[in-house]
Order: C-alpha cells, then sequence, then structure tokens
C-alpha cells in the first residue's frame, strides 16, 4: 500500500479545506430494447423462462443440492456467532441453484455446470466451516460472500476482487464499487459464476473491487439501493476499508447506478464514475426508445426521485468523471447531465473514446483510471468549507455536516447553501426549507472554541451555540411566520420526516411483510382484486428484487412484526383484522357503502362496491414504520423492458377503479391519486 497514507488521512480531516474541484459526470442507462419493446399490450416475460433440463441432468442438481442442505443443516443449529455470521457465505450456493431449478431459471444446458461447481464450492465451505477453517476468508483474488438482507431475510450474493497486496498490517484499502449492466438471465448462479471467473473492466492495484448483485437488473434503485449499502456494510465488517476512498463505478446500466448514488449520496464517495447509461427518464426514452411520455401530474413529479439532471447540483461534492463511446447512443446519458451542469455552473469531465459504439475504448480506458487514481489518492473532503445541497425528498437529506429535517413542499426544489464565512460565523441560504441541522462531529475544529458562533440564514442572524472542546459543533434552525429560529421544529402531530416520507415505493426499501387477510371484503370485486394483486407482488418480488417475500395472516401478525417491519395489508378492513384496528386512523377508510378519502372541506367518497384504495401512512400502531394498504411496488411489467422506466408509478395514495382492470403498467384504472402533504394530511384535488 502507499506510503502516503498517514499525510493523506490528516488532509482528510481538515475540515478548512474548501473541495474547490469537482470533475463532474452524468448517469447512463442499461442496454435496452428499443422501439420494439414500446407495446405495452405485449409484454414479453422478464426474466424469460428457462429451458426444460433432462431428467438426469436435474436429477443430478437436486441430489448435490440436498447434500449442501444437509451439511449446512447443522451449521444453522451451531450457537457459535462465527459460523451464524460466515453462514451466508454458504447458503448463497444452494439459494442460487434452488432459485434455478424452482422457477425454471436455467436459459442455457451449460448453466447446470456452473450450478454444480457452486453446489461442490458451497460443500467444500461448510466441510471447512464445520472443521472450524475459513479459508475464504483470507483468499486474495476473486471470492464471493454474502449477507442475509434486511428488507426480507433473503440472502444475497456479492463478488469481491482481493488484491494480492491485502494482508495484515494498519493500511486500510481503497473500495471501488462495480455497477453490473443490464442482464436480462442475470440469474444468482450466473451473477455467481461471473464473480468467481472474471476479474472485470477494473481492478486498480491495492483496491478491492466490489461487486453487488443490486437484487437483479434495476439499475441500484429500490430494493437494490439497500442492496449496495448492504453490501457494503458487509465488506466493512469483514475487510480493512478506507471509509474516504469509496468509490462508484459502473458501465452501461451500471453507469446509470453510478448517476444516481453519486448525486444522491454525493459525499459518501471519493470519485464517480459512470459510463453510457441513462441519467433521466424522459430524453433518453424519447433518444433511445422514440418514447414520447405523457404522464400524469404526479408522475412528472415522480419523475424527480431519480432524474439525475435534477439533483445535478449535488455533484459539487463528488469528483466525478465520465465516459462515453463517441458513436455510443447512450452517450446522451452524460451529454444531458453536461448541460444540466453547465446551469449549476459546473463543467463537466467526460472522456470520449473516438469512434467506439458501446464499449471502453483502450486508451480512453486508461485516461480515465489515470484521473481516477488521482483523485482516488487524494480521499474525499469530508468536510468541507462550503456546502451545496439540493433534493425533492427526504428521503435524500444530508450532505457532508448539513441535514434538512424540513420541507416547505415535497416533490419542489429545495437548495441549501451552507458556508462557514469566518470562525465564529457560519452563512446559510435556503429554498423551500423549513427545518436545518448542521452537525460536525469531535475532531479538529475550524471554529474559534472561545466564541458562540452566529448564524446568518436567508439575511437573519441567530445566535448559536458554542463549539465544544472535543470540536463538535451542532446547531438546529427551524422557519417559523416571525422568521428562522433556534432548535428543532415543535413536533405537533404527524409530520413527514426523513424514513417515514413516502411515497409507497419507500416501503420495500427496509423490512416489510405482506400481511394476508383471513377474512373476506366487503365486495366481491375489490376481494377477488386483491387476492390476485397479492399473490402478483408476491410472484414479482421474488420475480425483479429476487427475495421471498414474508408473508403471514393477519391473525399471526406479532407486536414484534409491529416493531420491525412496514406492514402491507391486502384486502379491506372487513376482511383483515390488522387493517380492522387502525382503520379509524387512516385518510382512506371506509363509511358504509362508500370509500372517503380525507375530512372536511376536502372529503371526497368512492363506492367501495368497486372502488380499492392504496396508501402509505405511518403506521398507527408503530410511528416509525409504514402501513401501506393493497399496494407492493408500483411500476409493473412494461417498466422491466427498459430501466429508465422503472420510476414510482403512484405518489402516496391512489383510488382504484377496478371496473378496468390490471394491466401491465396500471392495477386498475386510477380514479385519483395525490400527495399527502407535509402533516400527511389529505390535500383538496389536484387540478391538472
Amino acid at each position: 500500500m502507499s506510503s502516503s497514507l498517514p499525510n493523506r488521512a490528516a488532509r482528510m480531516l481538515s475540515r478548512p479545506a474548501l473541495c474547490l474541484f469537482a470533475l463532474v459526470a452524468i448517469a447512463a442507462p442499461a442496454a435496452a430494447d428499443g422501439p420494439a419493446d414500446n407495446h405495452p399490450a405485449e409484454v414479453r416475460r422478464i426474466p424469460k423462462l428457462g429451458i426444460e433440463l433432462p431428467v438426469e441432468k436435474k436429477a443430478q442438481l437436486e441430489t448435490a443440492l440436498k447434500e449442501l442442505d444437509d451439511a449446512i443443516a447443522p451449521l444453522a443449529k451451531s450457537k457459535d456467532a462465527r459460523v451464524q455470521e460466515l453462514l451466508p457465505d454458504i447458503r448463497i450456493y444452494s439459494e442460487a441453484v434452488r432459485t434455478a431449478l424452482t422457477y425454471q431459471e436455467f436459459f442455457d444446458l451449460k448453466e447446470t455446470g456452473a450450478a454444480l461447481e457452486l453446489l461442490a464450492e458451497g460443500k467444500q465451505r461448510a466441510a471447512d466451516l464445520a472443521a472450524g477453517r475459513a479459508p475464504w476468508t483470507t483468499q486474495t483474488g476473486l471470492v464471493v460472500r454474502g449477507y442475509v438482507s434486511k428488507i426480507d431475510g433473503s440472502v444475497q450474493p456479492y463478488g469481491l476482487v482481493v488484491p494480492a497486496s491485502y494482508g495484515p498490517g494498519p493500511y486500510r484499502y481503497r473500495l471501488d464499487f462495480w455497477f453490473h449492466g443490464r442482464g436480462e438471465t442475470l440469474s444468482e448462479v450466473n451473477f455467481i459464476q461471473g464473480r468467481r471467473k472474471s476479474v472485470g473492466t477494473f481492478s486498480p492495484e491495492d483496491t478491492i473491487v466490489l461487486h453487488p448483485y443490486g437484487r437483479y437488473s434495476n439499475a441500484n434503485k429500490f430494493a437494490g439501493e439497500t442492496d449496495v449499502f448492504e453490501a457494503l456494510e458487509s465488506v466493512k465488517k469483514r475487510y480493512k476499508i478506507d471509509q474516504d476512498r469509496i468509490n462508484v463505478r459502473g458501465f452501461s446500466m451500471g453507469g446509470a447506478s453510478t448517476w444516481h448514488l453519486a448525486v444522491h449520496h454525493p459525499t459518501a464517495w471519493s470519485f464517480a464514475n459512470p459510463g453510457a447509461g441513462f441519467s433521466e427518464t424522459p430524453d433518453f426514452l424519447l433518444k433511445f426508445q422514440n418514447e414520447k411520455l405523457d404522464p400524469t401530474w404526479y408522475e412528472r413529479k415522480l419523475w424527480h426521485l431519480y432524474d439525475c439532471t435534477d439533483w445535478a447540483m449535488n455533484l459539487f461534492h463528488c469528483p466525478t468523471v465520465a465516459y462515453s463511446g463517441e458513436i455510443d447512443r447512450q452517450k446522451q446519458a452524460a451529454d444531458i447531465m453536461a448541460e444540466a451542469l453547465t446551469a449549476e455552473g459546473l463543467v463537466l469531465t467526460h472522456i470520449i473514446g473516438p469512434k467506439t459504439a458501446h464499449a471502453y475504448e483502450p486508451k480512453a480506458r486508461d485516461e480515465v483510471e489515470r484521473r481516477v487514481s488521482e483523485i482516488a489518492e487524494y480521499g474525499r473532503v469530508l468536510y468541507p468549507a462550503e456546502v451545496r445541497f439540493s433534493t425533492y425528498t427526504l428521503k435524500y437529506n444530508r450532505c457532508s455536516a448539513v441535514q434538512i429535517d424540513g420541507l416547505g413542499e415535497h416533490w419542489e426544489k429545495a437548495m441549501v447553501s451552507v458556508a462557514q464565512a469566518d470562525v465564529d460565523l457560519i452563512e446559510v441560504a435556503t429554498d423551500n426549507v423549513t427545518a436545518l441541522t448542521i452537525d460536525y462531529p469531535p475532531g479538529p475544529s475550524a471554529f474559534d472554541l472561545l466564541t458562540p458562533v452566529t448564524i446568518d440564514i436567508n439575511g437573519e442572524e441567530l445566535e448559536g451555540p458554542q463549539p465544544q472542546t472535543d470540536g463538535s459543533f451542532r446547531v438546529q434552525m427551524h422557519s417559523t411566520d416571525d422568521g428562522w429560529k433556534l432548535g428543532p421544529a415543535p413536533q405537533e402531530g404527524l409530520a413527514k420526516r426523513h424514513g417515514l416520507q413516502g411515497p409507497i415505493d419507500d416501503a420495500f426499501m427496509d423490512s416489510f411483510i405482506f400481511v394476508r387477510p383471513s377474512g373476506k371484503c366487503r365486495s366481491e370485486l375489490v376481494d377477488q382484486w386483491s387476492k390476485a394483486e397479492l399473490e402478483r407482488a408476491i410472484e414479482h418480488w421474488r420475480r425483479h428484487f429476487r427475495g421471498t417475500a414474508r408473508v403471514k395472516l393477519d391473525k399471526d401478525v406479532t407486536d414484534a412484526d409491529i416493531a420491525s417491519a412496514n406492514l402491507v395489508l391486502w384486502g379491506d378492513d372487513q376482511a383483515n383484522s390488522v387493517w380492522a384496528r387502525i382503520a379509524d386512523k387512516l385518510p382512506l377508510r371506509y363509511q358504509g357503502e362508500s370509500l372517503v378519502v380525507g375530512s372536511g372541506d376536502v372529503e371526497r367518497k368512492f363506492t367501495a362496491e368497486h372502488h380499492a384504495p392504496i396508501q402509505i401512512f405511518p403506521n398507527p400502531l408503530n410511528g416509525e414504520r409504514y402501513v401501506v394498504t393493497n399496494s407492493s411496488f408500483t411500476f409493473r411489467e412494461y417498466a422491466y423492458l427498459n430501466n429508465a422506466r422503472q420510476i414510482p408509478m403512484l405518489p402516496d395514495w391512489a383510488v382504484v377503479d377496478l371496473r378496468q382492470k390490471p394491466d401491465a403498467i396500471r392495477p386498475g384504472k386510477i380514479a385519483e391519486a395525490d400527495f399527502f402533504g407535509e402533516q400527511w394530511e389529505v390535500r383538496a384535488p389536484h387540478e391538472d
């Protein structure tokens, strides 16, 4: 490892250092299939059904799988903490093959050979662990490991490239994520086998490369984003990682992943390196698929969640080097990001491979690697003297020492600028922000420890606290009718906050349970629809997000479930006993023969016989978790055809008219849908 590490570490801790550079890049899309896939009524299955295996080959796999299961069984019962911690490294093999067998996901006969290799490797690991050994934990080169996801309890794999230099010693290693491209046949078997055989596009010296599975092909959005951070935490527990030299890279769909993670978590990485891909939805689909979108008003607002062009300002804090082939149609991603960055006063660093289509050109690849390696050697600036941050939702609310705690209105652009103007003065400018925290942890301080810090916010001066002797400084502010005041915003009733802000899809980025009703709905049509939608949700969670959704009968839901998971209630309050417990506290509720939305001046009613409620709301039984009714993730089969379409399709609530059958885009006719207000209130009907 580089002997400059101690000096670099010292530079990281220098809070006064201003992040004066931002080599800025842009997000790119996964390979899609072009205009032929623009027909919602003719959606092909993704992933496609695999081949029918020969009887003898299937029997061979089932026998080998049982042998591995038998080897795992005693390990699963062990009370040894180390055995339990390492067991996912073995279970990834059995679950990969079991899934492929159960759901017909062998797409080529040669994949059965790979599956047998995985089972053999799993059995060797099981034998080693039973004997008190775990040689793969110190192995260099290509290593595949796993963890148990908090979302659904599934075992998820990830691949590593561990450098030959890794070993005992005080140094911590740079880590590069590499996000894979779109692969409609990227089963767990194929992913793990690939990570056993191929180093990948980049494998820098003295660097651990982390290849997350990302729960299949979703450009590391939704549960795929959670996978990124869960895989990272697993690696940080197991390897010596330099927290200030973690980087995001990828190509094609992996480029889109990189754009997304760079703009939404700008101070988590020391650099971003997106290649090709997509960085937003409407222009990309128009250019790449000749598809002109006609969104509803709420769909257009929801584009703000993942359109990286809207978040371009945040790359001020994430040095970025983009790459595109000169004749690659996915060069559009970097080009449109460059326009967005220009509007923010930033200039994109965009390396272009001459006369190259959808690939890395060798000389351009070398130039990219030269630039990002120099950035990585310096590392990220933890606490720049100036922070510029924008967001549309409290889901993404933090940049360096600055945290946005309240918004004037979700899905409208919010901006904050925080600059240390002197040793006792912070200048703050905000727009659409109602509450804010500035929080420097203990360490070297750029403040005068003897003097209280004045906060100049939008021209108002507040006398803030004095820094503490350990160098830490924390101040909270909130706006009132009389101007800005010190302290957190008063909590009177419900309020949207980080982790509880919607939309519906947010519930499926953390632990959730589908709650099946044991009774019958008041309407036969609603009963049939909700049962069909639940079965579809179970199937498609596995198919698209590669896990097994936890499903419980309403009468079996425990206090522990309520405490630990978002509850997804199916049916209605007559069929579902958990729903009945909270029915009067939900904003969409039943009243006689009506489904009622809101109350007072904003109340409206729908016929309960053929309307069903979809909503996300803080669970009245546990205000730290969500309750959702009658919905899984909201994009459907049509969106599977192109990753740029994989965006939320419903806001915080919707009323579905079941007289129109579900299709590949919607669960029925959307009679009305909207976002709740900042206090989770129903608002007056939106005027288009």
